[in-house]
């Protein structure tokens, strides 16, 4: 007898579909009839034949799903020191690998410059003030005198106008008096008074805040002059050298680049679609080239609340996440890249089959098991991931047991029930 056999092409099995895994169906009933379904025959009698299927022993074992992602190794804390004034470097107080403390000089640039400027806008500021006390003493003193001719003019005016009154002035005489006191109320009002007191046009208070705050601004670019650290740390990068000018760094680079490298970071980008799987506080194994096959130990400490961008125009995004290094007299160093390891779950003594095994038809995910000579269809969900192999439960109300004869590449086109041979048989 001939077997003749031929089997639907093109159909592939996806990954178990679980916590948003998206995979491709099997198309069945009438797609597979179009399309081409497992038929088995014998070609000189025209009787069905058994098809043969490999199986795999379904086993219990411990099973861990973990997420793995690589990212930067860097500082908790880090400072790129720079200098926009235009100054000659004199002094170079520190070099690479140096511990710095905040507020130490790294660098010292001339000054000479700086402090002539400063000497200048100190001039410039004394003046501004002293010509303000001038005019405040002469608005004081003018002030008092407006209010005594005011007074007296208000005293004029009130005697001329009973005079008038008594037809002893004329009217002529009543409007001079008038324009006089109206001429003394403007001349008093003219004046700035404060606390009762005549004091310099606003201007002058203004021109006095200018020259101040030019004074501050040099003062502070002279003691800029002394480059300091803003953190403790360590200088992982000197770009500048005596002679330079400060603000002219080759390439547009800092002066200095220190990190505190007493406590390391790696940051990983999570993908939107495996973030769900991760929280502050998870455990992560550390892996890098730089420790020679020998692990270190992590804690995630900072999720960011946004993502962005994944890049390389994918339209997936990815959330920053920071993953502290814990193990104490770490041989990882800032500036390499390192991998992350986070445990999402685990299971022990679980159900398990290769991925390979599981199929989905319909809405669901299903394993095919050869019992009693037939084709049974169990449907599962998916447990913990293990990439190469998953945890499956049953579905229903089936109860597996170690040792079931799973069809290890299933095949829609063994329908439930079907006759089927182990392979090898």
């Amino acid at each position: 007898m001939e077997l003749l056999m031929t089997q639907t092409d093109g159909l592939k099995k996806g990954k178990p579909k679980k916590k948003g895994f998206v995979r491709r169906k099997w198309l069945i009933a009438a797609g597979l009839i179009v399309c081409g379904a497992v038929v088995f025959k014998i070609t000189s009698g025209g009787k069905t034949a058994v098809p043969t299927v490999a199986t795999i022993p379904l086993t219990k074992q411990d099973i861990q799903e973990k997420l793995s992602l690589s990212g930067p190794v860097s500082g908790t804390d880090s400072v790129d020191v720079v200098s926009n004034i235009h100054a000659e470097i004199l002094q170079m107080n520190v070099k690479e690998g140096d511990q710095v403390t905040k507020g130490q000089v790294l660098a010292v640039l001339d000054s000479t410059d700086l402090e002539r400027e400063v000497n200048i806008a100190r001039n410039a500021y004394e003046q501004a003030v002293a010509n303000k006390e001038t005019q405040d003493k002469e608005a004081a003193l003018g002030y008092e005198k407006a209010i005594q001719d005011f007074q007296k003019a208000s005293l004029d005016h009130s005697r001329n106008s009973q005079l008038f009154e008594a037809g002893d002035i004329s009217q002529a005489d009543l409007e001079q008096s008038s324009n006089a006191l109206n001429d003394a109320r403007r001349a008093m009002e003219k004046y700035t008074v404060e606390n009762g007191r005549g004091v310099a046009d606003p201007s002058y208070a203004l021109q006095v805040q200018n020259a101040a705050f030019e004074l501050e601004k040099k003062q502070e670019e002279l003691e800029n002059t002394q480059i300091r650290s803003e953190i403790d740390g360590t200088v992982v990068r000197v770009n500048s050298k005596v002679g330079q000018f400060a603000d002219k760094v080759e390439d547009d680079k800092p002066m200095f680049s220190i990190e505190n490298l007493e406590q390391l970071e790696l940051e990983i980008q999570v993908s939107e679609f495996s973030i769900g799987k991760v929280q502050v506080g998870q455990k992560a194994r550390i892996r890098a080239d730089i420790l020679n096959g020998a692990e270190e130990e992590g804690e995630v400490v900072k999720i960011s609340p946004t993502g962005e961008e994944k890049g390389g125009g994918s339209t997936e995004r990815v959330i920053p996440t920071i993953i502290r290094v814990v193990t104490p007299d770490t041989k990882l160093m800032a500036g390499i890249t390192a991998r992350a390891e986070l445990m999402v779950q685990e299971a022990k003594g679980a159900f398990t089959v290769p991925v390979s095994a599981v199929f989905d038809s319909a809405d669901h995910s299903y394993i095919e098991v050869l019992q009693d000579g037939k084709i049974r269809w169990i449907p599962v969900t998916i447990g913990v991931d293990g990439e190469t192999v998953v945890e499956v439960v049953p579905a229903d109300d089936t109860e597996l047991q170690e040792g079931m004869a799973v069809v290890a590449v299933p095949d829609p086109a063994l329908t439930e029930g079907m006759e089927a041979l182990p392979a090898g048989q």
